[in-house]
């Protein structure tokens, strides 16, 4: 800790998935970090990363957000979605460390830089930690159901919305499928806009992830999809996850 004071960690549980790891420490008087929403950061928000870059402790840099909903590989090879893109200075020993806003909320856990490049820094959601860490608190692990598609959040043109009658005016919008994937055998395609899951509203790349739990693991889901601003009602049936649970 800040003060010199060292106290023995025990893993509770680890997700290669988004990159997070809990780890229950023997101590106690430990004050928490406020958390803030990361769902409400907007591109050019002030941005402020903590870490211990090359063994250089406590150091704090800052920046603005670049970008949300951004893909990215994880250290395990697998596709994290919906990363935080900012300009603040982040270099090895930089990871887990926070990425607050101005008010000192912490909004995203530092995970990674693009190499030899500058200004490309990632961040974990805090929302996103937050679901995975209390999983990993029940569970000692995440079991994700899988659809075999690349998406990313995304606003609704609001007459689109009154039109179909949504109940939100965002949803999920597939990028690719895969083939051979729950997805692609359900007759989701590029382009469509995914806006429901079984009985969970999809109003962004965040949701859909909540909504694959390992409960609609070989089971038929119903999807609610718009393609060329018509709504339709298709049955996929979500596997799980490779290396998942």
């Amino acid at each position: 800790f800040t003060d010199g004071v060292r106290v023995d960690g025990e893993t509770v549980g680890v997700d290669p998935a988004t990159d997070i790891a809990v780890v229950r420490l023997t101590a106690s008087n430990l004050h928490a970090a406020e958390l803030g929403d990361s769902a409400a950061l907007r591109v050019g928000q002030l941005v402020i990363a903590i870490g211990h870059p090359h063994a250089f402790h406590f150091t704090v840099t800052a920046g603005v957000v670049s970008a949300v909903g951004r893909s990215l590989r994880g250290r395990a090879g697998r596709l994290i979605e919906n990363v935080i893109q900012t300009d603040a200075a982040l270099n090895p020993g930089n990871s887990g460390g926070p990425l607050t806003d101005s008010r000192g909320r912490v909004v995203g856990v530092n995970t990674a830089v693009i190499p030899f490049a500058q200004g490309l820094s990632f961040a974990i959601p805090i929302n996103t930690a937050t679901w995975v860490a209390g999983i990993l608190i029940r569970d000692g692990r995440v079991t994700r159901g899988y659809l075999g598609i690349s998406a990313q959040s995304v606003d609704l043109d609001p007459a689109l919305v009154a039109k179909l009658g949504l109940p939100a005016p965002t949803g999920v919008r597939v990028a690719d499928v895969e083939r051979g994937s729950p997805a692609y055998a359900s007759g989701i395609r590029p382009g469509d806009v995914l806006v429901a899951l079984g009985e969970s509203l999809l109003t962004d790349i965040d949701a859909l992830h909540r909504a694959l739990t390992k409960d609609l693991i070989g089971r038929d889901t119903p999807a609610a999809v718009i393609r060329d601003d018509a709504l339709f009602r298709l049955l996929v049936t979500p596997a799980a996850a490779p290396g998942s649970g």
